[in-house]
């Protein structure tokens, strides 16, 4: 009996010395996005190293299964379906590219296997599936703050370029309906691949128009191809771009092409210019000190998609335990949380959480981010 109660004993306490919590992850850390997707893996490494030091979720630590889509769609759904089936995780915070997102989109409902996307694309969440969320605002939010900006400027008419890609699609019918709610005059509709090495076709279509402004739709190097050949051109309109080139490696692929570029982002980027009375001033200093000291390379928002993810699963794995079936409902009751991109405020409508207010205006100044104050 001793006997028997010994092993109880030690099975019990084996359990639990070695219970975890299986998290996957899915980041294009190689391929032409990987200037996303490896501030996320490093954010969400920091992230979870500094959660399990700190005594983990409920007493158990957390255990990331990392899989690099490197961009590509297909690849996405293949490390899906065995995070779904072979590894058996609670939830899965990514991908970090819309396309990819939405790749996998029908695979979450199917395995009803609760996903945290880092992706952009209002697509993502409309139509709206119970087991998808994402941390990135919406294209409709950056499209309102552009208009917003432009229209305070006087500048009506505007011409767009769009990249063909989920992010792209999402981003120009977001540009066309907004466009018509804010009385803003569409003169161009122009489009690229994400391959594509020269543009100037389409830019001198746009330069013909004479706009007052130009709007690239777009991620990876294509958009700063953009900006070289709009600078070659010598274009006399205000370039904008789009959140989705919120980060140095942009600055650095488009040069000196890159001056006096506009664009929506998070705050993060320009967190030691904002007043000391920003409730998020604080938070995305300490993220930055750590991210930056960790990793020893400049911050960027895309970073802080993984961040709010995990935070956010965080809570709601607080509250469900274990229970995959519980989560998506957890989320969705989440209030008030103050992440790296704004306030989030889900609900069984609106898997996102945020508002434009989740932007502020930045403009690209001696290869730095300048807060634009209103």
């Amino acid at each position: 009996m001793k006997r028997l109660i010994l092993i109880a004993f030690f099975v019990i306490f084996s359990v639990s010395l070695y219970a975890e919590i299986k998290i996957g992850a899915l980041f294009s850390t190689s391929g032409p996005a990987s200037f996303l997707g490896l501030p996320e893996k490093q954010t969400l490494d920091m992230v979870v190293e500094e959660i399990n030091k700190n005594g983990g979720i409920n007493g158990e630590k957390i255990k990331i299964i990392f899989y690099d889509t490197k961009g590509i769609d297909g690849e996405a759904r293949k490390k899906f379906i065995r995070l779904a089936t072979k590894d058996r995780v609670l939830a899965v915070i990514g991908p970090t590219r819309s396309g990819s997102t939405l790749a996998i989109k029908d695979l979450a409902k199917k395995y009803k296997l609760p996903v945290i996307s880092c992706a952009s694309s209002n697509r993502i969440i409309n139509p709206l599936y119970k087991e998808v969320f994402k941390v990135a605002p919406s294209d409709i939010h950056a499209v309102e703050k552009i208009y917003e900006y432009l229209l305070s400027k006087g500048m009506k008419k505007v011409a767009i370029i769009t990249a063909q890609s989920g992010f792209g699609y999402s981003g120009r019918d977001a540009l066309l309906k907004k466009a018509k709610e804010m009385n803003i005059h569409i003169v161009a509709d122009e489009k690229f691949k994400d391959t594509d090495k020269d543009m100037k076709s389409q830019l001198s279509k746009i330069a013909s128009l004479k706009p007052d402004a130009v709007i690239c739709w777009g991620v990876g190097p294509a958009p700063a191809i953009v900006a070289k050949n709009f600078k070659e051109l010598n274009i006399n309109a205000q370039l904008i771009m789009s959140h989705g080139v919120a980060s140095k490696k942009f600055i650095a692929l488009a040069g000196n092409a890159a001056e006096n570029i506009i664009l929506p982002a998070g705050r993060l980027i320009v967190a030691d210019q904002l007043p000391d009375t920003d409730p998020f001033k604080k938070m995305l200093l300490k993220y930055k000190h750590d991210y930056e000291t960790k990793f020893n390379s400049e911050v960027s928002t895309f970073g802080g998609h993984a961040y709010d993810a995990m935070h956010i699963l965080k809570i709601a794995l607080e509250n469900t335990g274990k229970n995959k079936n519980k989560i998506a409902k957890a989320i969705e009751s989440i209030k008030g949380y103050k992440g790296t991109y704004g306030e989030f405020n889900f609900s069984e409508k609106d898997h996102n959480g945020l508002t434009k207010d989740a932007f502020v205006m930045v403009k690209i100044e001696n290869g730095d981010w300048k807060l634009i104050h209103k």
